[in-house]
């Protein structure tokens, strides 16, 4: 592992997420080089930790006050292995190349886990689109992509959404490459179903990680019913894993957003998050507002300087970290290991520090990482990019039942590769393994590119 490690950190010193993320991988699939040791004499590891192609532009926009506003634009084209890229677009301030990077490394081998032939990559800007007018959006989004449309394609990168890219910024993306290139095709993934996309695509992270939660609790002849369950974010991951939780069964009695978040000992029913997705979707207010119609609840706003995550220390069964990465530390694992917690499941890239999963593995927790366990949006991704070629649409029953299969097969193979390994139970582990063999083998049969 030194070795790599030391090339990344010499080359690229500051990129601590992307550091993070490459370390993990690296540490699971020692057994692999060293059970192959063809793979080291191609290069492999070396090869799969430096991008294939790191893009970034400058993206002029006029804001509505007629002032000339410059934001930063990325697209990392990590891997091309196994298909062409396929990664979100995320529109946050915090966007920078080494987020980016992380990012695109995890979608890899989660891509590769979905037994779809897509490759990974990832990109997106610093702009932030809170606060922003419907216009100020579009124009960002207009300039945007009259860069990024000579790089992407149906068979070369087909980018999504992700966090601060929904169905509008899709709408106004494709609309923009549409007219550059004057062709209708399926460049991008999350579309509006009366253009091209897929039924469930929204629902498809949230789904998969409640899907892959309880494919492990199965392991244990158990099941979401009656599970006292804590989510974070309130995004389209948060708000669909809230609504599979309750139809399978369970109880989610927390959400946040970046200002804090809410308790609501009574549980976030149908109802309840029907009145959450108006206010995050259609108002675009924040989570506390959830408080002025429901009072039983409880806002607390996060403070950043806090040692841990106030939102992780209730009694519960099972969390679904669905907001952003880092935001369960060692202590906040620990914290959730003594309110009784037994299942953790990422709808989030990268939501535990290291710190975090040592906790959750040395205490047995059945515990699946973001790469397995919120694959269900690149897969309904990969999805929509096959009906687009077919140029037909399959009903939403169709789609979630493709999706709970693929679930299942990512849940087998992440169990079948860590026991292998000698690892049994350690979906860490299994997930890395798996994804990285299936890459792997296909860059050898490619030779050196």
């Amino acid at each position: 592992m030194g070795t790599i490690m030391d090339i990344i950190t010499a080359r690229d010193p500051f990129e601590k997420e992307f550091h993070q993320a490459v370390t993990e991988v690296v540490e699971s699939v020692k057994p692999v080089l060293d059970k192959n040791p063809e793979y080291r004499h191609a290069g492999i590891m070396e090869r799969i930790v430096e991008p294939e192609r790191v893009i970034q532009f400058r993206v002029p926009w006029v804001n509505d006050q007629g002032k000339v506003q410059i934001n930063r634009g990325f697209r990392i084209q990590m891997s091309s292995a196994i298909g062409p890229y396929k990664g979100g677009l995320r529109f946050h301030p915090s966007v920078n190349l080494s987020i980016l990077k992380f990012l695109a490394f995890e979608q890899v081998f989660k891509n590769a886990l979905t037994t779809l032939p897509i490759g990974g990559g990832k990109g997106g800007s610093d702009f932030d689109p809170k606060g922003k007018s419907d216009f100020e959006v579009m124009r960002f989004c207009q300039s945007f992509m009259s860069e990024l449309y000579r790089h992407i394609g149906s068979v070369t990168d087909v980018p999504a959404g992700d966090i601060g890219v929904g169905g509008r910024e899709i709408g106004y993306l494709f609309g923009m490459y549409k007219k550059l290139k004057n062709e209708f095709s399926g460049v991008l993934t999350g579309k509006s179903l009366n253009w091209g996309g897929s039924l469930i695509r929204p629902e498809a992270t949230g789904y998969g990680s409640v899907f892959f939660a309880d494919e492990m609790l199965s392991t244990h002849n158990d099941n979401l019913k009656d599970k006292l369950c804590l989510v974070s974010g309130s995004g389209n991951v948060a708000q669909y894993t809230t609504q599979k939780i309750n139809q399978l069964g369970g109880k989610v009695v927390t959400l946040s957003d970046s200002s804090g978040y809410i308790f609501d000992e009574q549980g976030i029913d149908k109802d309840k998050l029907q009145h959450l997705m108006y206010l995050k979707n259609v108002k675009r207010g924040r989570i506390k507002e959830y408080v002025e119609k429901y009072p039983e609840a409880v806002f607390t706003p996060f403070d950043t300087s806090a040692a841990h995550n106030p939102l992780w220390d209730h009694k519960a069964n099972c969390a679904f970290p669905s907001a952003t990465q880092n935001e369960i530390n060692k202590k906040d694992a620990q914290n959730l290991v003594n309110n009784g917690i037994t299942t953790v499941c990422e709808g989030a890239n990268m939501p535990t520090t290291p710190g975090g999963i040592e906790v959750f593995l040395d205490n047995k927790i059945l515990y699946a990482p973001g790469k397995a366990a919120n694959a269900g949006g690149v897969a309904v991704s990969g999805l929509e990019m096959s009906q687009n070629s077919m140029r037909i649409k399959w009903s939403a029953q169709e789609v979630e039942a493709k999706l709970k299969g693929i679930m299942h097969s990512i849940h087998s193979a992440c169990v079948a590769a860590a026991e292998e390994y000698g690892t049994p139970g350690n979906y860490v582990n299994g997930a890395n393994i798996a994804g990285f063999v299936k890459v792997a083998d296909s860059m050898m049969d490619q030779g050196i590119v």
